[in-house]
């Protein structure tokens, strides 16, 4: 008797699980489900909106070879394209960039708005 107490409603649990399954795509006409859709979880790539300038001073971030923009609305965390621009900015010079936010930038300096930069002019 203790068997059958058991055994019935875990076949009857397992049962009913069994056709809830795979119940998450539409059945077509055919009675075949239609496949899902398609996602990309890459950005589109986006025409550039314009250019900002920005001037101030350059300060060191937290991390290594993070550098910040401080000017009179924030932080603004430098991202260069290349070396050779990079190499120009150096920590408590004032300069002026030009380039374009990106707040939806994933970077590892954990500090400022990722502004990337596209060129410099220092003083």
């Amino acid at each position: 008797m203790l068997i059958r107490k058991t055994v019935v409603p875990a076949a009857l649990l397992l049962a009913l699980s069994a056709g809830c399954a795979n119940n998450t795509a539409p059945i077509d006409a055919g009675g075949a489900p239609e496949p899902a859709p398609v996602t990309s979880s890459a950005a589109a790539p986006s025409a550039p909106a314009g250019s900002t300038t920005l001037t101030g001073t350059v300060t060191a971030g937290v991390e290594p070879n993070c550098l910040l923009l401080k000017d009179g609305t924030g932080d603004h965390l430098l991202v260069f394209g290349d070396q050779k621009t990079q190499a120009t900015v150096q920590v408590g010079a004032e300069v002026t960039v030009v380039g374009k936010a990106d707040p939806g930038m994933m970077t590892t300096c954990m500090q400022g708005e990722p502004f990337l930069v596209s060129s410099v002019a220092g003083s």
